[in-house]
Formats: structure tokens, C-alpha cells, sequence
């Protein structure tokens, strides 16, 4: 191949978007990634038993259907079908039920008394209504002029307060939804634009639901992969990049890799003052998973957790505060968050007839080497 325009490290989704980006402006691209298969936390396995798919990392893509990009690949033309559960979101309450975010903005308000209804109308009513203008801005380059300056600043107003005030603003049921949506910013809720996950999150199950990929999350790769080959990029798999002598000589290289990679692949290249920054970079808290394959469904107390793709375990508003604080504090001593992706309650593909995959997880401090199994367990008992 003759020298290519650019060279992208790392075929993550975000590695792979911009080599996309790059090809579908005519220009060449190569992709190279160390692992034997593309998608970094965009993979699946078969990691119980064999012919079972179970997602790696990334299984419910709550900002897959409604991201910019991705509404503009014709990516179910490379073999991507999104499967839609019944109910995006359920939250389990400590008295045995569970409120639900609903595609439907008036159902999941009907749960409410009527002035907690109305504030989380008041809340995302409009992030529902204008969701494209305000992925636009949300989901686009940082630096860029907003598109949607109004749609923005109607979502910045309760953006910028930290989730456990908004929860608290909307009642206890409400509440206990929007902080398990806000915790998937695994930062402390009292922490300032902490609500600004939660609005967005629940936006777009309401906007555009909380999908799978079926057959696995790594359908979604494979389609952008093709859909790359398509365009004339290269994909080359198996291929450890240590330093730029390990890539073809190119005009430009993008590397989707940690910070401290890069320092390290390029360290020639880059000034000293970004190698310092980078070995002092420091990792966020990371996840404690178990994947389970189940001889039935999951008898959640309440129904609506056996109709949702997304289950989210830990109680109260403040009981998840509780939990996040901890996490950031370095300790594991209280009930986790737990995050439940029920992926065969919309995709019965990936397993035989009657068996359910399902995933589980907790937030854990970075670099944690306990062993959660216990506390997840206690809590999907507790529920269930």
C-alpha cells in the first residue's frame, strides 16, 4: 500500500470513528490495534460457554442510536440491527418496588405525585423534545460553536448542579432514578454538572431508548469495520504499537490510547512537558464485573425489572450517594451501585432457548484488587 494520508492506534469505536471520518473525506487510512480482535470495550466473547455471547464491556448503548455520528454511518447496511427492551431503565426501591424510565415521558411521569411529576417534566422536557440539538452540542467537539445555543442553555440550567440536589428536588422515587442515571459518571454526586449525566442519560431513553446490539456488542464494531473497508481503510489486528517505528510512515497519526501510551509511543515526538503530565496522569475508579449465564429470567420483586434492559441496584438517592462516596474515598466498605445489563430480555439470540445472559457490576477504586462477587450478589438478592 502506497503511504497512507493518516494512521489511527488503537480500533476502538473512538479510533475507528475517526479513521471513518478521515476515509469518508478521501483520504487514506490505516487502523492498527494490538489485540487479536477490533474494539477495545467494544467486544464480545464467548466467556461462560461456548456459543454464548457475552459483551466484554460496553453492552447497552444508551448514546449509541442517538449519537450524531453514529446516525449518520450506514452502519445497519454492514449488518448492525439494534434491539429495543421493553422499558429502557428500571431502579429497585427498597421496599420491594421500582420505578422506571419509560420511552414514554408522560408513563414514567404517571409514577410521580403530581408536583414531582411536573419538576421532572420541567426537567427534561425539552432535552426530550429537541434530543438532536442537544446531542448535537453535548456529543460534539468540546471547542465548537453550539449549534443550538438554546437548547443548551434551557439544559445547562439544572446541568450544572450536583445530582444529589436534583435528586433531592425530585422526590424520593424521581430522585432515586435520576441518581442511579447520574452515577454512571462514577464521580461523588455532590460533585458540581453531576446532574448533567443524569439529564442526559434519561433524555435518551426517553428520546431514543437504551439498545443492544444484537448478537453483541461487537456487531457494532464489525459494521464499522466493514464500513471502513468499504471506504478503503485498513484494519490490522495482532499489531503492538511500542513506538511510530512500529506504524507505516504516514502524514498523520491519531492515537486512541491512554494517555500514558502515547507518551510512550511517541516519545520522541512528544515535548517533555506532556510526558511529565502524562506519567502523573491518574486513572478514575474503575468496575468489579461478573457475567452470568441464568437457567431463567431474573425474579426481580418488581415486574417492570423483568421487562428492562437496564436494572439499576443500590435503594435510595442517598444510599448511591453513599456508595459513589466511598468509591472516590478508596473504600468498598458500603453497598455497592450496581449496574444489571439484561441483554437476552432484548436480544434472545445470544444464548439457547431458555437461558438469560446477564451482566453485573460495581464501581471499585482504581487499581482495586477485592473481590466484589459478595457485594454484588447481596444486593441482586436483596432485590430479587
Amino acid at each position: 500500500m502506497a503511504t497512507p494520508d493518516a494512521v489511527v492506534i488503537g480500533a476502538g469505536p473512538n479510533g475507528l470513528a475517526a479513521a471513518i471520518t478521515l476515509a469518508r473525506a478521501g483520504r487514506s487510512v490505516i487502523v492498527y490495534e494490538a489485540a487479536p480482535t477490533p474494539g477495545g470495550g467494544c467486544r464480545s466473547a464467548e466467556l461462560t460457554e461456548p456459543g454464548v455471547v457475552h459483551d466484554v464491556c460496553a453492552a447497552v448503548h444508551a448514546l449509541g442510536v442517538g449519537s450524531p455520528f453514529f446516525r449518520e454511518m450506514p452502519l445497519a447496511e454492514h449488518g448492525l440491527e439494534w434491539c429495543h427492551p421493553d422499558v429502557p431503565l428500571a431502579h429497585a426501591l427498597p421496599d420491594g418496588r421500582a420505578v422506571a424510565a419509560f420511552r414514554s415521558l408522560d408513563d414514567t411521569v404517571a409514577q410521580f405525585d403530581r408536583r414531582h411529576a411536573a419538576r421532572y417534566r420541567r426537567l427534561l422536557g425539552s432535552s426530550v423534545a429537541h434530543f438532536d440539538a442537544l446531542a448535537s452540542s453535548v456529543l460534539g467537539p468540546v471547542l465548537a460553536v453550539p449549534r443550538h445555543p438554546l437548547v443548551l442553555a434551557r439544559f445547562g440550567i439544572g446541568a450544572l448542579a450536583p445530582a444529589t440536589r436534583t435528586a433531592q428536588w425530585l422526590g424520593p422515587d424521581a430522585g432515586a432514578l435520576f441518581a442511579g442515571a447520574a452515577a454512571h459518571a462514577i464521580l461523588p454526586l455532590e460533585r458540581p454538572l453531576t446532574s448533567s449525566f443524569g439529564s442526559v442519560l434519561l433524555a435518551s431513553a426517553h428520546a431514543v431508548g437504551w439498545p443492544v446490539a444484537r448478537g453483541g456488542s461487537q456487531r457494532i464494531v464489525d459494521a464499522l469495520v466493514a464500513y471502513l473497508r468499504h471506504l478503503g481503510g485498513e484494519v490490522v489486528c495482532s499489531h503492538p504499537v511500542r513506538s511510530l517505528a512500529d506504524v507505516a510512515p504516514a502524514r498523520v497519526v491519531l492515537a486512541d490510547t491512554s494517555p500514558s501510551a502515547l507518551a510512550a509511543i511517541a516519545r520522541d515526538r512528544v515535548p517533555a512537558s506532556f510526558a511529565r503530565r502524562a506519567a502523573r496522569f491518574r486513572h478514575g475508579p474503575g468496575v468489579f464485573k461478573i457475567d452470568y449465564l441464568l437457567d431463567g429470567p431474573v425474579p426481580w420483586a418488581a415486574e417492570v425489572c423483568r421487562r428492562a434492559g437496564t436494572v439499576h441496584l443500590g435503594g435510595s438517592a442517598g444510599e448511591l450517594a453513599a456508595s459513589e462516596r466511598a468509591t472516590a474515598a478508596g473504600r468498598t466498605d458500603v453497598a455497592p451501585y450496581v449496574l444489571v445489563a439484561q441483554a437476552s430480555v432484548a436480544d434472545p439470540t445470544r444464548s439457547p432457548a431458555g437461558q438469560h445472559t446477564l451482566w453485573a457490576y460495581c464501581h471499585v477504586p482504581s487499581g482495586s484488587t477485592v473481590d466484589m462477587t459478595d457485594a454484588i450478589e447481596r444486593q441482586l438478592e436483596r432485590f430479587a
